[in-house]
């Protein structure tokens, strides 16, 4: 009786020792949270690379209503024609018709760089005028994945377009 009794403390023993499940949820914890940090990380930057996008097509909408309602865009006057098209690119990168002391919307958006407005060709029976935003590159943000990665260039950053065409009014 005395060995029955040995043999079912020896388990309770082995039990007790083996069959403790405290620090399971420790492990899964570090085997779950690399995948959520990356999770996070990716729609965080997502998030930044739509804002970004969103805000460029909300500035060529402001600068082709400017347009379509401007007189002196279809003038014959070279100078008249390039002032407007300068005002329409400084309210697209700054919000005013003159960016002199003003910062831009955007972190390293120019108006002669990246900015290209079309005006209404003269003749024509139904006259556009057109922005667009060409050759701006999203920055890279706090979540840089070519920083982390020791590489100088990610694939995950790209050149955006945003572009808005309106019907000439005057």
């Amino acid at each position: 009786m005395e060995g029955v009794n040995n043999l079912l403390y020896l388990k309770r023993a082995c039990n007790w020792a083996f069959g403790r499940d405290e620090g399971s949820s420790i492990i899964e914890l570090a085997l779950v949270f690399p995948i959520l940090l990356l999770l996070f990380v990716a729609s965080a930057e997502l998030g930044r690379i739509f804002y970004t996008y969103t805000t460029l097509a909300k500035a060529t909408k402001v600068g082709a209503r400017y347009l379509s309602n401007e007189r002196d865009a279809t003038s014959t006057d070279a100078t008249k024609i390039a002032a407007v098209k300068l005002k329409a690119q400084s309210l697209v990168v700054c919000g005013y018709t003159d960016c002199t002391g003003k910062t831009p919307i955007l972190t390293g958006l120019q108006p002669a760089a990246n900015v290209k407005v079309t005006l209404p060709v003269a003749g024509a029976a139904v006259k556009y005028v057109k922005v667009e935003i060409q050759g701006y590159s999203v920055q890279p943000g706090v979540f840089n994945l070519a920083g982390m990665t020791g590489k100088t260039n990610s694939k995950f950053y790209f050149s955006l377009v945003a572009s808005t065409q309106m019907r000439f009014l005057l």
